[in-house]
């Protein structure tokens, strides 16, 4: 299937600014690795002006009233699902993963606007009773300030989504800088909204070197909130310089997220949507499900289908009919999956299925399971990112809590049984942000996104998301 992409810009101040007399890079096809663009970076004048953008338009948004945001990010919603197929197949061609899934992303990026778009209306304070005669207390709620937003290119339509719908429906302006290996998806989400009607100045987006880009934006007076999705370590230098300003956070770190099998689970849905999530988005996907923890008496069964269900899904160019797990973003990536399955291997781990790079055009890797994988190799500490999975059996609650929790990353977790005291066990004792029981689908407009431990903190998503654009401003009036 033939399809065209879109020319890229920066957005500032409601302006479209090319790539004329500025450094581009290219943005690169990985399944044929085509060229399909250049994308403009930002000078430390672009993120001046920027930044002084942000600054005036706060100052008209945060005083714009809640029906007419919430008007706004509403028509913003609907253009973003009138122009879904258009958007999908951009982020199909950026970023690899089958057109179903980037069509499933856009329309719940969509959602995520239409839900903060609500709770724009229901930003309330409190009046509480004074302890002293004639005095009124009263506690508001009030936009933060301008936000400062970094977001990865893996999902590069609901990550934005979460961070721009909650942010502005608090009042706050943005300045986003996305992935610069997925950014005709982030643009597109920007028009909807430029062409909804969101005043000009209330949103920027900019691309650029991220240190560069970081450093200048965090350090900036002008910004009062930081939020970011992406990598531990990387979460970790952004949360210093946030430090420096004493600028509050919010980060979506990485994961390496445990699913504990029991013996009386159903062991074929167990296995089958197993591996169907672990594989969703070239397993390039911060909440999926990585190490499966499967008790004794059942382990043989669950590796048969996990094995057979894994080498059952097909493997091509996203754009095609039929492909259910697509290439991996870029040659980095499929590097490191070659690392992480030799360094597995010549420490004794035994590949099931998969282990290698599929040859000729693209970034693939196929679907690929490992056992017997001991303690020392990198993969049992380190997000793997891609399309490996780990199968190893436990005996007891306690011993498959014990793997389950050892490593620092607490994102998201998953079990498997049908007995309710086990499933009320499991939930309370693993570490995680968010919790699956017997099934793998998490995620929701309504409900929070987030972890705890080195997988970050702070929520998105839910009532809790727009919490953390607000500042609370006690007042006391006689």
């Amino acid at each position: 299937m033939n399809a065209t992409y879109d020319k890229l810009y920066l957005f500032i101040d409601g302006e479209w600014i090319g790539g004329d007399a500025r450094e581009t890079v290219p943005v690169i096809n990985p399944a044929t690795q085509v060229e399909l663009g250049r994308v403009p970076l930002a000078t430390a004048a672009d993120l001046d002006h920027a930044l002084n953008v942000s600054q005036r338009a706060f100052d008209v948004w945060r005083n714009t009233v809640p029906n007419e945001r919430a008007r706004i990010l509403k028509r913003a919603a609907d253009l973003m699902r009138e122009r879904a197929e258009r958007t999908a197949t951009l982020m199909t061609l950026e970023e690899g993963k089958p057109l179903a899934e980037s069509r499933d992303e856009v329309l719940r990026a969509a959602d995520y606007f239409e839900w903060f778009a609500e709770e724009a209306r229901r930003i309330d304070g409190r009046v509480v009773p004074s302890n002293r005669p004639g005095v009124q207390q009263l506690v508001k709620r009030q936009a933060i300030g301008p936000v400062a937003a970094f977001t990865p290119w893996n999902f590069p339509a609901i990550t934005p989504a979460r961070k721009l719908s909650a942010a502005l429906a608090a009042g706050c302006s943005v300045i986003i800088k996305p992935g610069e290996e997925s950014p005709a998806t982030a643009l597109a989400l920007a028009r909807a909204l430029d062409d909804a009607g969101l005043p000009k100045g209330v949103l920027q987006v900019v691309f650029g070197v991220p240190d560069a880009v970081s450093r200048q934006l965090i350090a900036s007076p002008v910004i009062r909130k930081v939020t970011f999705t992406g990598s531990v370590p990387i979460g970790r230098l952004l949360s210093a310089r946030a430090a420096e300003g004493v600028k509050p956070i919010t980060l979506e770190l990485g994961g390496h997220g445990p699913v504990l099998v029991f013996e009386d689970a159903d062991v074929e849905k167990a296995a089958v949507d197993g591996a169907a999530n672990r594989f969703r988005g070239t397993g390039q996907v911060c909440i999926s499900s990585t190490r499966f923890l499967i008790q004794r008496g059942v382990y043989d069964e669950f590796v048969e289908r996990f094995v057979s269900a894994a080498e059952a899904l097909v493997v091509g160019d996203g754009m095609q009919p039929g492909t259910q797990v697509g290439p991996l973003a870029n040659p980095r990536q499929l590097a490191k999956m070659e690392e992480l399955v030799a360094d597995a291997v010549a420490h004794g781990a035994r590949v099931l299925t998969g282990g290698k790079r599929i040859e000729g055009q693209g970034y693939f890797f196929e679907p690929t399971v490992l056992a017997d994988v001991p303690m020392d190799a990198r993969v049992m500490h380190e997000e793997p990112f891609g399309p490996i999975a780990i199968l190893m059996p436990f005996d007891t609650l306690k011993d498959g809590l014990a793997e389950a929790n050892r490593l620092p990353y607490g994102l998201s977790a998953y079990a498997f049984t049908s007995n309710a005291r086990t499933a009320i066990d499991v939930a309370d004792g693993l570490e995680a942000g968010m919790i699956g029981i017997n099934q793998y689908r998490i995620i929701a407009t309504e409900l929070p996104f987030g972890g705890m431990k080195e997988s970050g903190h702070g929520s998105e998503g839910g009532a809790e998301g727009i919490e953390y654009y607000l500042t609370h401003k006690f007042i006391s009036q006689v």
